[in-house]
């Protein structure tokens, strides 16, 4: 919780001191389009996670089980967590310095640039540093996800999508089905095996791709009648 209210003062001197803005430049204020905005994304996000994670299992014979040891307050707790650490990376990849980025070099060039760090920062969150293919695995996967939220802030001009996209994928990844750092949550797996051969890299690929496919296709739906509407 520290972390979360030191990057929201930092966001406000950044904001203040290099734009001469309050943090209503993040689009905190819960207006009718941020709320469905909320809404979409963290039931898509939370659709096509829980989609992949299916995938895994019903193509290798596996299945997911209720973990008799998870009970209310672990999940409860692990909820808590994993919402926090989503409003921290937010506020850090998709806050201030994102919208300052936009204004200096505009949305393309600040929004890969918030993908690259996003990817390097997971080196360190996944502990790949010193694996050189699995730096590049992690870099890719957690790039093209950064580069969708980055997307989503730079087109709503708001951290509510951004944010339930996070908040949906990590909280169905993490405290359903136990793919995390919190080991294991809701459901786990019944035994390890695991795809194999083209159907692999089929859901591989489904796990990279559907969420910021159908995102950026929102994303230009909502500009449309942005534009019409303005």
């Amino acid at each position: 919780m520290l972390g979360i209210i030191v990057a929201l003062l930092c966001s406000w001197f950044l904001l203040w001191w290099f734009a001469g803005r309050s943090p209503d430049a993040l689009g905190w204020k819960p207006v009718a389009g941020r709320v469905q905005e909320w809404t979409v994304g963290l039931l898509l996000a939370a659709a096509v996670c829980s989609a992949w994670q299916l995938m895994t299992t019903a193509a290798a014979g596996n299945r997911w089980l209720r973990n008799p040891e998870a009970g209310t307050r672990t999940i409860l707790s692990a909820t808590w967590w994993t919402f926090k650490s989503v409003v921290f990376e937010e506020l850090v990849f998709r806050g201030a310095l994102l919208y300052l980025a936009i204004q200096r070099f505009g949305a393309k060039v600040a929004c890969l640039l918030s993908a690259v760090c996003f990817g390097v920062y997971h080196w360190f969150a996944y502990q790949a540093w010193g694996n050189p293919l699995y730096m590049v695995l992690v870099f890719f996967m957690t790039a093209i996800f950064g580069l969708m939220l980055a997307a989503a802030f730079a087109r709503t001009r708001s951290l509510y999508l951004p944010l339930a996209l996070h908040t949906g994928w990590n909280l169905v990844n993490i405290v359903v089905f136990s793919n995390g750092p919190l080991g294991r949550q809701l459901f786990v797996k019944a035994n390890t095996l695991k795809p194999t051969g083209g159907v692999s890299l089929f859901i591989f690929l489904f796990q990279v791709f559907a969420l910021p496919v159908l995102v950026f296709l929102y994303l230009r739906y909502f500009y449309r009648k942005r534009a019409q509407h303005f």
